[in-house]
């Protein structure tokens, strides 16, 4: 099977990195008041889970370079000495042996700048920190990009409720499907999107932050298809496994800006995610999304994804209320 070593190593490292967030929010966040503007547990966690995977994937591939939202400048300053301790504790509490220098080296790991050719991989150690500061959700997304195509993605969703309960891993691999599995237990669960026609007939998933997608705008596009269902609200590429897993049939992130460039990190996964479970991902001008150009999608605009039955209608109506037909 295509791909098989990559699979294995990145579920693995994705398992990891997502017992590690979850085991930060058991410990520092639940059951304490943070003042308000604390980001500190998440950072911590941004930076252990980029280190585990990080880590793993260096020594499983050390010729795979990875694009990665963190580096680990900060942790190296005088000042940021506590933080960089609790970095490398946390690291240690899933690699035992890894030494300071290697932890900071593993972050490091995310500094390639992406491209056309070759070989990488893309990570989001903590997609939606926000969610995660809330106890909600959070994903921890991981993709491979081979000559500017995502060939493997993986979504590690902690808090994300399922049929056996919460938190699950979800896997695309391309031409080979999509399946998820529990963080407890590597049984594969096959995933698709929902079949469903009629516009009238889905939900839409977005983000809860109005900030991430014109929530006005996406209220519109709803009234004109017709749906009678309010909005599901989550933090993170949790809105792909959503509508993967035919929990929400429309993913809709919609630009605040005309100059905001989506990250590759983003998006990757969740892409893979949908288009193995039978959807289909643009922008909202119905353009492939170009995971090759480097760190940014510049030459996409804004993000659609459904379960491919209903893009179609969905992109004649963002084009009504955005003008972006043609």
């Amino acid at each position: 099977m295509a791909y098989q070593r990559e699979v294995m190593a990145a579920v693995d490292a994705v398992v990891k990195a997502s017992r590690l967030c979850a085991s930060v929010q058991d410990h520092l966040i639940k059951g304490q008041t943070l003042e308000k503007g604390d980001k500190s547990p998440v950072t911590v966690a941004d930076y252990g889970a980029q280190a585990v995977v990080g880590r793993l994937l260096a020594l499983e591939f050390p010729h795979v370079p990875m694009v990665g939202e963190e580096n680990a400048d900060a942790l190296r300053e005088p000042s940021n000495r506590a933080m960089c301790d609790k970095v490398v504790s946390l690291t240690r509490t899933v690699l035992p042996q890894v030494s300071e220098s290697e932890v900071l080296g593993a972050i490091d790991w995310g500094t390639f700048g992406g491209g056309r050719s070759g070989r990488f991989w893309t990570l989001d150690p903590i997609d939606g920190t926000k969610g995660f500061l809330r106890l909600e959700q959070y994903a921890v997304a991981l993709a491979l990009v081979e000559d500017g195509e995502v060939v493997v993605g993986v979504l590690g969703c902690p808090n994300l409720p399922n049929a056996h309960g919460r938190g699950g891993v979800y896997v695309g691999v391309k031409g080979q499907g999509a399946w998820w599995r529990t963080l407890a237990d590597d049984h594969r669960h096959p995933l698709r999107a929902t079949v469903n026609h009629d516009p009238a007939r889905t939900r839409i998933t977005e983000s809860v932050e109005a900030g991430h997608t014109d929530q006005d705008e996406s209220a519109l596009i709803a009234k004109l298809l017709k749906i009678g269902v309010p909005p599901l609200r989550m933090d993170s590429q949790a809105k792909y496994a959503a509508v993967a897993s035919g929990e929400a049939d429309i993913y809709l992130r919609l630009p605040t800006r005309k100059d905001y460039v989506e990250r590759i990190w983003d998006h990757a996964a969740g892409f893979r995610v949908i288009t193995e479970a039978g959807g289909r991902v643009t922008d909202i001008r119905g353009r492939a999304l170009d995971f090759g150009h480097g760190r940014g999608l510049e030459q996409n605009q804004g993000v659609i994804a459904t379960n491919g039955h209903v893009h179609d209608d969905v992109l004649a109506r963002v084009a009504e209320v955005l003008g972006t037909a043609g």
